[in-house]
């Protein structure tokens, strides 16, 4: 073995590339979908990005009956979930946007998890950082080995974590995995100096209480670069990507009402940390 040897492309699974994203992270963003999460959750909106395997999309009410599904699908009736891109091939689509970012804007890794992809997301990372000085950001659920995580997070300028539920047991039940890890890795996060935001979807018959979201709010606020804590209610919206995907162990659930939420609001109020719901600051 020579010196000169090549050293080995690192690929990425990746479901999407979503350009001018307004609504992960500050500013205009490129935001670049994973696909593969360790977590399972029942209500996920993004179901087809759990799986670490390419997928099948099949939309029967889109078929004409051409005969022709060898070739391509090429009115959307079977959609590939799932392709397998360099780190190049991502920054060719990244660059597009560039002349939109300003001062605020920039990429987002998401998913699924991008700290299942570690080895992508860093390098990924790594070569917008070298290429330009435009925003990094990653939606994490913080699901990860901390040595794992903080080679990634350390090359953001942006975080945003979600803790799902307060209860472990709760937690485990709906996810499929326990949060203590989540919850230690949130406190090694603030240590870093990078701002974040936590989150949690607010889901009905799951943590659309006050006991689950107090907990969760009391512990956000004793973080120092913690922006804001955000409730996502809920919404049916990945629904039909799991009746795609047939996934009938997804559950399609009621949506969270504004009452709960606005009743939920007003009693974290008291622990003095900035509140929004979907991306609205609560006063």
């Amino acid at each position: 073995m020579t010196d000169n040897a090549e050293k080995p492309v690192i690929k990425g699974l990746v479901t999407d590339i979503q350009h001018c994203s307004i609504h992960d992270g500050p500013g205009i963003r490129t935001t670049v979908f994973l696909k593969g999460c360790p977590l399972n959750c029942v209500w996920c909106h993004n179901p087809e990005c759990i799986s670490f395997e390419p997928e099948i999309m099949h939309y029967p009410e889109k078929c004409i009956g051409c005969g022709k599904c060898d070739q391509g699908c090429f009115i959307g009736a079977k959609v590939l979930c799932g392709k397998e891109m360099t780190v190049d091939e991502v920054m060719e689509e990244v660059l597009k946007d560039r002349p939109y970012y300003g001062s605020d804007g920039g990429v987002t890794i998401s998913g699924g998890e991008p700290l299942a992809q570690h080895e992508f997301s860093y390098m990924l990372l790594k070569n917008i950082k070298e290429c330009d000085d435009f925003s990094c950001a990653v939606e994490t659920s913080l699901f990860a080995s901390w040595d794992i995580a903080r080679k990634v997070l350390e090359l953001c300028d942006f975080i945003m974590c979600d803790l799902k539920t307060w209860d472990e047991n709760i937690h485990k039940k709906y996810t499929g995995v326990p949060n203590g890890i989540i919850k230690e890795n949130i406190k090694r996060l603030d240590l870093l100096g990078i701002p974040f935001v936590m989150r949690t979807l607010v889901v009905t018959g799951v943590n659309d209480n006050i006991d689950e979201i107090s907990k969760i709010a009391e512990f956000a606020s004793g973080f120092k670069n913690i922006q804001y804590y955000e409730l996502l209610p809920y919404n049916p919206f990945g629904a039909t990507k799991a009746a795609a995907l047939g996934m009938k162990e997804y559950r399609k659930l009621e949506p969270v009402s504004s009452d709960i939420i606005n009743a939920i609001v007003q009693e974290i109020k008291q622990y003095g940390i900035e509140i929004r719901t979907s991306g609205v600051r609560r006063k």
